[in-house]
């Protein structure tokens, strides 16, 4: 099955959503005017969306303005809420008050770019899903459609800024990971799941993720069983995981490859280094290798394992064990992403469910060797 729908990887129209942008702007009018009162008069510009990433949370682009206190507010804003239950979310449940919390705690206690944050709201009334909203930062972002290894200004670095891009990305996930979880109320990130390290709560939550798709799918307990078996004998201690730690979600100087935003923290939580380390690595690895056999010259300097490992070492003094194990974790975990968003796209008729299930998995040849113990995979 083509995932990415055309083998000349062109952009796509992928639906996301029912939801009417013009109904959201007249609900958003209304929220303001609930917040501020009748006298702060707002006015909301239309509300779009970005169409080059993202397929879970919902993201609103708009322009404000309002009064509050004497003084006319302007602002350009972002909205994340959690989609329409019935648009088929890719996740069980979306944490907006986890995702806020957490964007607050990193701008608060490192130097991790994050968007300004304006206001959490949890009462779904007013635009069908609790939602936060924050600043709109400027800066440009690695897209997913199309990949960013086919076209756009990521094919334009020349050799030593792909390495300026390297390390400022992967210091970004080191300073993320310095913020220390001992001395900071970081229970919310906690998975209140049965396992006696951070690491087997992490992978029951994963597991769980996996029933509720309610999809067989045997590449995946196959991995699940390989992971098992080959469990690290050392875990390490717990920081603060992105979840999604991928250069699809950081958003970069519009003239330079510094991060000024790291996005899209719902699959936060506490998680070994690895975990963040092994998704970084993988994610790359895996739109190498969808786009590499079109012929594309791509990018495999860009992140390979071993020198993302010694990157995070030199910038952050500690050494990332079992490095294999993430990456095959990480490919686990997209595994089951990838069976939802599938299941996704069906509902909105843009794809047919394969006869055999674990063809919904775009890398199941990467899953394949895993599970068949074939190193060929193994980098370290």
């Amino acid at each position: 099955m083509d995932i990415i729908n055309d083998t000349d990887f062109e952009e796509q129209e992928v639906v996301k959503t029912t939801r009417d942008p013009a109904r959201l702007r007249e609900r958003l009018l209304r929220w303001f005017t609930h917040r501020f009162g009748a006298d702060a008069a707002p006015e909301v510009s239309e509300v779009t969306s970005p169409s080059g990433s993202g397929m879970s949370s919902e993201t609103l682009l708009f322009d404000a303005s309002w009064s509050d206190r004497g003084s006319r507010e302007r602002a350009s804003l972002v909205a994340r809420l959690a989609p329409d239950a019935r648009d088929v979310p890719i996740f069980p449940s979306y944490d907006m008050e986890m995702q806020f919390r957490l964007i607050e705690l990193v701008a608060a206690h490192s130097d991790v770019p994050v968007p300004g944050t304006r206001w959490l709201e949890p009462d779904p009334s007013h635009l069908g899903s609790p939602f936060f909203v924050m600043n709109r930062v400027q800066g440009r972002v690695p897209t997913d459609n199309p990949p960013y290894l086919v076209t756009g200004w990521m094919k334009e670095l020349d050799a030593n800024q792909r390495v300026s891009f390297r390390d400022h990305t992967v210091g970004a996930i080191a300073s993320l990971h310095a913020i220390d979880v001992e001395k900071l109320d970081t229970d919310f990130l906690e998975f209140d799941l049965p396992g006696d390290t951070h690491l087997r709560r992490h992978f029951e939550n994963q597991k769980r993720y996996y029933a509720w798709i309610e999809r067989e799918v045997p590449i995946v307990e196959r991995s699940f069983e390989w992971l098992e078996r080959n469990w690290p004998q050392q875990e390490g201690p717990a920081v603060i995981s992105w979840g999604d730690a991928r250069i699809g979600n950081v958003m970069y100087r519009q003239d330079g490859v510094e991060p000024v935003a790291l996005l899209d923290w719902e699959m936060a939580g506490l998680a070994p280094r690895g975990a963040d380390l092994g998704w970084l690595i993988f994610f790359h690895a895996f739109w190498e290798d969808l786009v590499a056999p079109s012929g594309v010259e791509t990018l495999p300097d860009l992140f390979p394992a071993q020198r993302v490992a010694e990157t995070y070492e030199r910038l952050s003094g500690q050494a990332v064990s079992d490095l294999d194990w993430y990456r095959a974790y990480a490919g686990l975990r997209h595994a089951i992403i990838m069976a939802r968003i599938v299941a996704r796209m069906v509902s909105f008729g843009q794809a047919e469910f394969p006869e055999d299930p674990s063809d919904a998995v775009p890398h199941r040849p990467f899953l394949e060797k895993v599970v068949a113990d074939d190193d060929t995979w193994r980098v370290g």
